[in-house]
């Protein structure tokens, strides 16, 4: 599934950068007398290159690991491509990023679109798709197309791109009328529409699967208009030098794979539950995992693993349930077996402190046992797999992989093989034969996801939550401007 995102966002990249290649071409006028590399020149002399940005979870922030967030991930291998530091300025909303660059800056990087005619700047290649899309209030009915949104208290953010296709709709929709703000960015603007300030508003859609763990009120509506591209910019009459530096290091990100990985790991949470599903995550994240965290933490210590994996199997076994017990008899916060229990010396499987510890100790087990071949995430899945189905179903899989002309050792032929052992043509042909071959399929990729939400709100708990203790300020006349209607 994270795969299918990225490719919504980077595998059609090909026919998307073919249209707009013209519009390229326009931005970037015929220099005259100045050296192709004086700028790129000028960053490799000081031996850093100035990024001005914007602190959003989507652009830079300060996680509890240090800096992250998307573009900072990707200014931060920027730098190290030239072989230089980074030096970041992010005291920026979107509308005076371009300035700054064009001033005194080596490069501007905060989501911004790519928008013809610029003034002072040429813009990279594009890096992502930015589509438009309206969020609405949980509870209001109906907004599903864009005359719904007439009449409602609608708010977007000033010079990020979102505003240029509310201008576009207008045209259709005289009576349309909305309030852009220069002050806030996308986060407040999504706590204005849970807290019931705004009724909707006008965001970019990584953004809202990016931000929706932290807002389950505020609902997916629509898309709106064409999308529009992220991308970089840079000083004109300065050289091309680091436009094109930018470009290749652009180009390579996208072809290695890496940039598809990390959008996936940026903006691959879209999909992962429903809003029920959702609700429970977190209220069990807050209310029950506070409880296990140190026995998590223990484990992962003793058997190398990352806690918050050790945690998502946790949920995916028994929502951080102690005393859950299963149809068949598996009991306990990681579901042991009896037989499990007993090699892995565990008296009381209800026990959280002796169950977290045997079922770490199990995978790692497992994990050891697999074949030295198998390497990397392929080998961390498919042990997670066999917690579930067993080693020698593993096992059995894997030889149904070969046997369809598949490798053994890589995850993605195994995953497909796991479900043909349901089948008896296949599972005949096995040494341990029938199993429910499609629930560890389902298992290790929720297990993924549950560790990736862990990994997120850990990484932005405190950024995000900051909300709820600073005062919010409704009135629009100090934060924002309203466009009035064309009637």
């Amino acid at each position: 599934m994270l795969t299918l995102i990225c490719r919504h966002f980077v595998a059609r990249a090909s026919a998307y950068y073919a249209l707009i290649a013209i519009t390229l071409l326009t931005l970037v006028p015929t220099l005259s007398l100045v050296p192709p590399g004086e700028h790129l020149t000028q960053i490799t002399a000081k031996d850093f290159i100035t990024v001005h940005t914007r602190n959003t979870p989507t652009t830079y922030y300060q996680g509890r690991q240090g800096p992250t967030g998307f573009e900072y991930e990707l200014m931060h291998r920027f730098a190290d491509y030239l072989g230089v530091s980074l030096n970041l300025n992010a005291r920026h909303h979107p509308e005076s990023v371009l300035p700054a660059v064009r001033d005194s800056g080596d490069l501007g990087a905060a989501a911004l679109p790519l928008l013809p005619n610029p003034s002072g700047v040429y813009y990279t290649r594009p890096i992502i798709k930015m589509q438009p899309l309206v969020v609405y209030r949980r509870g209001l009915n109906g907004i599903s197309e864009p005359s719904d949104l007439v009449g409602l208290e609608l708010g977007t953010l000033s010079e990020a791109g979102t505003g240029e296709a509310l201008r576009d709709l207008q045209k259709r929709h005289p009576t349309l009328s909305w309030k852009e703000s220069h002050e806030l960015e996308v986060a407040e603007l999504l706590a204005r529409v849970e807290n019931g300030t705004l009724d909707a508003a006008v965001i970019f859609e990584h953004q809202f699967r990016l931000n929706r763990l932290f807002f389950p009120n505020v609902e997916r509506g629509f898309i709106l208009g064409d999308p529009l591209s992220m991308a970089w910019a840079v000083p004109s009459g300065r050289g091309l030098g680091l436009l094109e530096a930018a470009n290749r290091f652009l180009q390579d990100l996208q072809e290695s794979g890496m940039l598809d990985r990390l959008v996936s790991r940026y903006f691959g949470h879209d999909d992962y539950l429903e809003y029920v599903g959702t609700r429970t995550f977190l209220d069990h994240l807050d209310a029950r995992l506070p409880r296990y965290t140190e026995l998590f933490q223990q484990s992962a210590r003793e058997t190398g693993f990352d806690w918050k994996l050790l945690a998502a199997v946790g949920y995916q076994e028994s929502h951080w349930d102690p005393d859950a017990v299963s149809p068949t008899g598996v009991r306990g916060l990681m579901m042991l077996t009896n037989p499990t229990a007993s090699e892995m010396g565990i008296s009381d499987r209800t026990d959280p402190a002796q169950s977290i510890d045997g079922g770490a100790r199990y995978l790692r087990s497992i994990k050891d046992r697999l074949p030295e071949s198998i390497t990397g995430d392929d080998r961390l899945f498919m042990a997670m797999a066999a917690y579930n189905v067993g080693l020698g179903h593993l096992y059995d899989a894997r030889k149904i992989a070969e046997m369809r002309g598949g490798a053994p050792d890589s995850w993605t032929d195994v995953r497909a093989a796991l479900p043909l052992l349901q089948q008896r043509e296949w599972h005949s042909q096995t040494r341990y034969g029938y199993a429910r071959g499609g629930e560890p399929v389902i298992y290790v990729r929720n297990i993924r996801r549950y560790y990736e939400m862990i990994e997120y709100v850990e990484r932005s708990r405190q950024q995000f939550f900051q909300l709820e203790q600073t005062p919010v300020n409704d009135d629009p006349l100090l934060l924002f401007e309203l466009v009035p209607p064309l009637d």
